[in-house]
């Protein structure tokens, strides 16, 4: 188990906005989530602005979480904000379905470096699966995903793969040193994302901020790898308040904690 970050569980002001990473976090990875997330995510949009931020694609949020949520009154998912692929996209959730705000792609050269990169990177690593579950690379539009054992791998093998972010890492500087003018990321459990530089899930914060006019000062943010390795510690390195889990069941048992903290809007 990974060593929590000091850092208190309570932002310094009732937060107006609450941010969660969305595999290992909300969900096991590339599972839907489970119904008591899913009535505790609308628990708290009656309260607040609720955003999930993930490297994964636009599919991903829609199968795990959208197609998940229960019923409820449409007005209430105007306070839903999804940003996939570490907010290189973002959305946002209405009654006529999912509405696009933005989506910045690289272009077609970015892609064929970096696809060529963490191929050959891998290769040389011993990290390219010779039998992998689907496709190990994937052109996500804004990001380009390197999943070491496929993108259908099953839960525990991804686990068991690099308990320690060791190949994970040594990955992820081979890739970095090919490619300089972008970002390479460690991502999920087995995976190491691509994307423009500065592209981070503190860039998507800072989005965030920007869209809805939160300060940072006011938003707290929920992720399982706020180590200095994981991919939601730039968040905690730009001073958002955050709270470290260790799966969705954490995240439940601390949402049960919060949401009677917040008031509930006057109107929806």
């Amino acid at each position: 188990m990974r060593p929590l970050p000091l850092r208190s569980t309570v932002p310094d002001t009732t937060p107006r906005l609450v941010a969660f990473d969305l595999d290992d976090t909300l969900a096991p990875s590339k599972t839907a989530i489970d119904p008591r997330i899913g009535d505790l995510l609308l628990a708290l949009a009656e309260r607040v602005e609720v955003a999930i931020i993930s490297g994964g694609q636009l599919q991903q949020f829609r199968s795990q979480v959208v197609e998940r949520l229960p019923q409820t009154d449409p007005a209430l998912l105007d306070h839903l904000h999804l940003m996939p692929t570490c907010g290189t996209q973002y959305y946002r959730l209405g009654a006529d379905g999912i509405l696009t705000v933005y989506a910045h792609s690289l272009t077609e050269d970015e892609k064929t470096r970096a696809l060529s990169a963490v191929r050959e990177e891998a290769e040389r690593l011993g990290l390219w699966e010779a039998e992998p579950w689907g496709e190990i690379l994937e052109d996500r539009g804004s990001q380009i995903t390197f999943s070491a054992l496929g993108q259908s791998a099953p839960l525990d093998a991804k686990m068991a793969w690099d308990p320690t972010g060791e190949k994970k890492n040594s990955l992820r500087e081979a890739v970095a040193a090919r490619i300089p003018d972008l970002e390479v990321r460690s991502g999920g459990s087995t995976s190491v994302d691509i994307t423009h530089r500065g592209i981070d899930k503190a860039y998507g914060m800072r989005q965030l901020a920007d869209a809805t006019g939160i300060p940072l000062d006011d938003m707290l943010f929920v992720g399982d790898r706020l180590d200095p390795d994981g991919n939601d510690y730039p968040v905690l390195a730009m001073g958002v308040a955050c709270h470290a889990v260790h799966g969705w069941e954490d995240t439940a048992d601390y949402l049960d904690e919060l949401i009677p903290t917040l008031p509930v809007r006057a109107q929806v």
